[in-house]
């Protein structure tokens, strides 16, 4: 079977694959010059590395076996890390047991309220109730407000910016079962992972695999017009030729599809309201010493333009980037924010004022380079009520499919997830 995939991001390269191996031919549309989508990379000078900082948790069972799928499990690297928190313009470690019982800013009770939170949290199967509650108000109840406001808030910042007050309890919810899924118990440790040469090496594998089984990709491929073939099937308008297919599967953003997709297609469901999304901006600083030990920095400080520190070399081996240290400073806002059109050297300043606050003795001569990177829809924001907002898109022809990201209405946005989503679809359509 001829089937068109419309993204080239990790959902549409990981369904490519999967349904190549079927023996479908498949053929891959991206709008973008490098693939990858969120997860694509980038190049810092000396060396390549993602374009955001992504991580693998050993409880990410469904992306773990499908980098093994593509031949690739000796290029899975894992590595012990350490957490830390900045509060009160001081660092801390909060890495075991030990440190986070003497984690100043916490009173006892907070640390047992907080332990309270963790398993009661790990321990909700029913999401849909907890979509009725903001957040804040959920997390104040159970760790109490001295908690909340040392590490509970800073945490939300970091993730989701000020839009924090209008998420849901699912949100943290979700992120609890996924994170502390990374500390191994019996050893009282974090480990997280990585692919050797980052995500460049899983797409370009996973390109090499397609084309070895008679797949295409197009890049720079901006799809203008999908529709019903008059001889059955599916024919898609892109840079101003056509080509048909028996089957299209569709990866982008419902807005996006609203535009290209002919409207018989698709029947989208009205709601009392739209899916609203976040951006992000990061920057990454290329220096030629460590900013901090730690992998993450939760960051409890209003005064500082970015929303977290990711120590990345203090998990990626040095060797994977020319023995520079690269350290990612996100910031978080809502995808109509004027700041994601502010020039790159504007966002430099305003983030290299944080950086002088933050980290007072680092000098010009330790800087090496600095990159922006932005996107503006990261991920769908998870309101009060999300699963309700979220377009019911039902296809109105029999080859034609949609799977996006808007449709993870109980999950995190990770690469995890997408690869679990792809597999339920492929197994779907099979059956």
């Amino acid at each position: 079977m001829n089937i068109g995939i419309v993204g080239g991001g990790m959902m549409g390269l990981a369904l490519a694959y999967r349904l190549s191996q079927q023996g479908h031919k498949v053929t891959v549309f991206e709008s973008n010059q490098q693939l990858g989508g969120l997860t694509t990379y980038h190049d810092y000078g000396s060396f390549i590395w993602d374009r955001f900082y992504h991580v693998i948790l050993p409880s990410d069972t469904h992306l773990i076996k499908f980098i093994k799928d593509i031949g690739l499990a000796d290029k899975l690297r894992w590595h012990r890390t350490l957490t830390g928190c900045y509060i009160d313009q001081k660092l801390y470690s909060i890495s075991n047991t030990l440190e986070f019982l003497r984690f100043p800013p916490l009173t006892i009770i907070g640390k047992l309220r907080l332990a309270i939170t963790l398993l009661y949290g790990s321990r909700i199967n029913n999401w849909r109730r907890l979509e009725k509650i903001p957040v804040e108000d959920w997390l104040l109840k159970l760790s109490g407000r001295n908690t909340y406001e040392k590490l509970w808030k800073p945490l939300l910042l970091a993730k989701l910016g000020d839009n924090y007050q209008r998420v849901s309890a699912v949100f943290i919810w979700s992120y609890i079962k996924r994170l502390f899924s990374a500390r191994d118990s019996s050893l009282h440790k974090e480990q997280l992972g990585y692919v050797a040469g980052g995500y460049k090496t899983v797409f370009d594998r996973l390109e090499e695999l397609i084309r070895l089984a008679g797949g295409d990709i197009h890049t720079e491929a901006k799809v203008e017009y999908i529709a019903p073939h008059q001889h059955g099937g599916i024919w898609v308008e892109y840079n101003g030729k056509k080509e048909r297919f028996d089957k299209v599967i569709f990866t982008g953003p419902v807005n996006v599809l609203q535009s290209v997709v002919a409207r018989d297609m698709v029947k989208i469901s009205q709601t009392s309201g739209t899916v609203e999304y976040l951006g992000v901006i990061c920057m990454a600083l290329i220096t030629r010493k460590a900013l901090v030990p730690y992998y993450i920095v939760n960051l409890a400080d209003q005064h500082l333009p970015f929303t977290g520190v990711l120590g990345m070399s203090n998990l990626v081996s040095l060797q994977e980037t020319a023995g520079m240290h690269i350290t990612y400073f996100p910031k978080y806002v809502h995808s109509d924010d004027p700041i994601l059109k502010q020039p790159d050297d504007e966002l430099q300043k305003l983030f290299f004022q944080g950086l002088r606050l933050m980290f007072p003795k680092l000098t010009a001569d330790d800087i090496v380079a600095a990159h922006i990177n932005r996107a503006t829809k990261m991920q769908p924001l998870q309101v009060l009520n999300y699963s309700n907002l979220v377009p019911k898109v039902v296809t109105e022809n029999n080859d034609f499919f949609v799977l996006n990201t808007s449709q993870f209405v109980n999950d995190t946005l990770n690469n995890n997830t997408v690869v679990k989503h792809v597999d339920e679809f492929v197994k779907n359509i099979r059956e």
